[in-house]
């Protein structure tokens, strides 16, 4: 599609958003029609090929061809970016075909946007010199602190990676999953039949109490005033703050910065005092003791050169998996259950497999979960910097150019997913999904950490709520998604509806 298209100015708007097929992808017609389809919905989907796509360093005689860009100025499309992020995205990826540039500045430079598969291996493959990520850059900087293995690069972020990479695989997990079964069954017992409610603060209460286990080892409720209890405590009330609409004057102020300035220096004060205390009293205690947390698991870990992490490294690591390993996967639940109650088929049969006991459940959970962060990932997109000239397709882009994979507008290709805008788990069921066509976590290198304890999580939360509980959403419209920081959140904080509870 020709640059002359994107001249309009719709994205973001109302418009915009029913064109990319958002605002209508589930009309009551439709949910009618989707139970009259229930019987065939059962079976797994054929799977489909996007057309191949030249992708890749090339030589920097090739010359340059830029995307088409978007139209409209910088505070425009920010202000449609953070709106909604659904339509903003989904119309731009519409109107441009799979490669655009944002007026969007990072670090100085406007960013190109892709969404083809071929491009996202071509950079998740890549030597990490030639594309190293643009974490750096990130707006959660002056939160994580420079240490963070988000924000790292090269060398130092192989390091720190490969110091946390244990305590979240095999064995840890399995070690995870009583404890995350006891806290669902308890949250979802204080949940109220028959009052509106938002899902998103109470999966937060469950992958908050998770992260407290499994990092600090916290046994239940910590005591009041105890280290612990401030720290957990502190971390509520952080993101609560961080909810609020006028939280982007915030980020806003701290854009591109290293260090925090404002509000934000205040908040992370209150951060450092409780993970620091934390870290003193667990030195204290020494790091044995057969102890099996996070936070004890670091403390003894050594890198090649046997160097053990410092109270700064710690700091930002602790920082980086509190705040960045529970809420996104809280939004993540939020969001799926937002997709299923509009979904009425899909609903359905996650409600009877749960409840059946048999095979069939833990692989349409399991599928239900893939179809989830497929159409609503949490993490819309993941940036790199091309330290050489980079082929898009037709496009040749000159080196130290921005390019992000466009997560969200990747996972609603037709010649991908067929139907993209409908919600049917029934594309994964017998099927893994692709490594560069199903990228919720990213990919190559700086995959996400935690994907096994995330995907654990909703395991258990998911079947535990379709087993105990009756829901339904309280507005049948779909929630327009919201962005905070650099995450896509449900607008409305994914609201349901309990009808009905079950024993456990």
């Amino acid at each position: 599609m020709s640059s002359g298209d994107t001249t309009d100015g719709s994205f973001g708007s109302p418009d915009a958003t029913v064109a990319a097929g958002v605002a209508t992808e589930e009309r009551p017609t439709s949910s009618r029609m989707s139970d009259r389809a229930a019987p065939v919905a059962a079976q797994a989907l054929p799977e489909a090929r996007a057309a191949p796509s030249a992708a890749g360093p090339v030589e920097s005689s090739s010359g340059v061809l830029m995307p088409p860009l978007l139209p409209g100025s910088n505070a425009r499309q920010s202000l449609s970016f953070l709106r909604d992020p659904l339509a903003f995205h989904l119309g731009a990826a519409r109107r441009t075909g799979d490669v655009w540039r944002l007026q969007v500045m990072i670090g100085g430079r406007q960013i190109v946007m892709t969404s083809h598969p071929d491009h996202a291996k071509s950079l998740f493959t890549a030597k990490p010199a030639d594309a190293p990520s643009l974490t750096g850059e990130s707006p959660l900087r002056p939160v994580l602190g420079p240490s963070s293995v988000l924000i790292l690069t090269g060398d130092q972020h192989m390091r720190q990676r490969k110091l946390l990479l244990p305590p979240f695989h095999g064995e840890a997990i399995k070690r995870y999953v009583e404890m995350i079964r006891e806290i669902a069954e308890r949250e979802i017992d204080s949940w109220p039949l028959g009052r509106p409610f938002a899902l998103a603060p109470r999966m937060q209460a469950v992958t908050l109490q998770v992260i407290m286990r499994g990092i600090f080892g916290v046994e239940g409720r910590p005591a009041p005033r105890s280290t612990e209890h401030r720290l957990q405590e502190t971390v509520r009330r952080v993101l609560h703050v961080s909810t609020h609409p006028l939280w982007l004057l915030v980020e806003a102020a701290n854009a591109g910065r290293e260090d925090a300035r404002g509000p934000l220096r205040a908040i992370n004060w209150l951060i450092d005092r409780q993970l620091y205390a934390m870290i003193a009293k667990r030195r204290g205690a020494g790091a044995g003791g057969g102890r099996t947390d996070v936070l004890s698991l670091l403390l003894a870990a050594r890198d090649e050169q046997d160097r053990p992490l410092t109270d700064r490294e710690l700091r930002d690591e602790l920082a980086t998996l509190v705040f960045a390993g529970h809420e996104t996967t809280a939004n993540q639940l939020a969001w799926t259950f937002e997709r299923l109650l509009r979904a009425p088929a899909a609903y359905e049969r996650l409600r009877q497999t749960a409840r059946s006991g048999e095979g069939e459940s833990g692989r349409y959970i399991e599928a239900t979960i893939n179809e989830g962060m497929r159409a609503r990932p949490v993490i819309p997109f993941v940036a790199r910097r091309v330290a050489r000239s980079w082929q898009l397709g037709e496009y040749v882009l000159p080196a130290q150019t921005p390019v992000a994979i466009n997560i969200l507008a990747l996972h609603h290709r037709s010649d991908v997913y067929p139907d993209p805008h409908v919600f049917r788990p029934e594309r994964f069921l017998d099927r893994k999904p692709g490594t560069y066509t199903w990228i919720p976590f990213g990919g190559g290198i700086r995959r996400c950490l935690g994907a096994e304890l995330a995907m654990a999580e909703q395991r258990i939360v998911l079947d535990a709520i379709a087993r105990r509980t009756d829901l339904r959403a309280p507005d049948p419209k779909p929630e327009p998604g919201r962005q905070r920081n650099v995450t896509m959140i449900p607008h409305r904080g994914g609201r349901v509806l309990v009808t009905a509870k079950h024993s456990a």
